[in-house]
């Protein structure tokens, strides 16, 4: 029942090597994205601009993250700058009238290019040492940012999207925002799911385990840290830029402080370090929480004899998120990611929980 593996027989490599051996597993899929497409229909506009998409945007940057985090193993704690690079560069490029599919790509390479470039640190550093050489990237690329008009107009401008087409389709109503953020976080989560099944992934996952071991069995550890910092500021690049166009409409210096970085590092970890389905939780986690424990919060108040001060409600919901994010860590060290996948597996054996081992 449900995850039954009895009846699944390999008879070919194909079908061994598959994303999703288990039909149950290949059925939720196909039922998440059919309810990620449906998503503007089943939703008020609300909810789909105010949780849906952002939701997307960030598990895209959490997945971006996890590229360098999870899988290599190295730290980073500028991310918000990589976003910034991308966000910025998408627009300038917009504006110069460079179609928008092109643009995208820009932002990618210029956020690799200068990410590569800070991620030289990791071939020398590692640790505390290596976050100290990222911290200094974002707080370089913010001073660039904010001291230098031609970027973004000055310390308190807002410099605002220009009207785009994306595959011939303008991106000029809510619903199309939505699904622009949708094809890239799908995008995103099937390229992560097939790197860790190549060889590029298995060399980044011994580069992270044991760098001096993975050298000794030929594993080029500056090659691929460089590739790590090169590719997941590609895919944090883009992401930048689709934060903007999907979600801001609009790029000030604000919007991409170093609290983001913290923010994108927390949903990593709460996710689970390496996992697909973990940066969406993860994302869901630190973005929404927080929303909906105000709201439930407010509701709260409402009822006769349980008042509030409205400056206690504005602090209860973190106190309550901040000690969720605790109990997460401290029973379950590997993220929510692990606790999906201890669900998975009970279902696995059920009703013979004696069978598993």
């Amino acid at each position: 029942m449900f995850y039954r593996l009895s009846g699944i027989k390999h008879t070919r490599y194909a079908s061994a090597r598959a994303l999703w051996p288990v039909p149950t597993d290949r059925r939720l899929v196909q039922l998440l994205l059919l309810l990620g497409i449906a998503a503007p229909l089943l939703l008020s506009e609300l909810y789909l601009t105010s949780y849906m998409l952002p939701w997307l945007v960030w598990s895209a940057a959490a997945l971006s993250l996890t590229l360098l985090m999870g899988m290599a193993g190295q730290l980073h704690f500028g991310f918000a700058a990589v976003l910034a690079i991308g966000a910025y560069t998408s627009i300038h490029a917009a504006r110069a009238g460079i179609p928008f599919e092109i643009a995208l790509i820009l932002a990618g390479l210029a956020a690799a290019v200068i990410g590569a470039i800070f991620g030289g640190a990791a071939l020398r550093v590692k640790g505390l040492y290596l976050v100290m050489a990222t911290l200094a990237m974002h707080y370089l690329v913010q001073w660039v940012i904010v001291n230098v008009p031609v970027i973004s107009g000055g310390a308190q401008a807002t410099l605002n999207t220009p009207d785009v087409r994306f595959l011939f389709i303008p991106i000029d109503s809510d619903i199309s925002r939505y699904y622009l953020a949708l094809g890239w976080a799908v995008l995103v989560s099937l390229l992560l799911l097939n790197i860790k099944r190549t060889s590029l992934g298995r060399a980044l996952v011994a580069v992270r385990d044991k760098d001096f071991a993975a050298a000794v069995i030929g594993v080029d550890p500056v090659r691929f840290k460089l590739t790590a910092f090169f590719a997941a500021s590609f895919l944090g690049g883009v992401t930048g830029a689709v934060l903007v166009y999907a979600y801001y409409q609009a790029a000030t210096p604000e919007q991409f402080g170093f609290n983001v970085s913290i923010q994108a590092v927390a949903m990593v970890l709460v996710g689970g370090l390496g996992s697909v389905i973990g940066a969406f939780l993860g994302a869901g986690f630190v973005l929404l929480l927080p929303i909906v424990l105000s709201n439930l919060f407010s509701a709260l108040n409402g009822i006769e004899g349980f008042e509030i001060s409205t400056n206690l409600i504005a602090h209860i919901p973190l106190m309550v998120y901040g000690g969720l994010i605790i109990l997460v860590l401290l029973y379950e060290p590997l993220g929510l990611s692990k606790i999906y996948d201890n669900l998975r597996k009970y279902f696995v054996v059920w009703p013979f929980r004696h069978t598993q081992s």
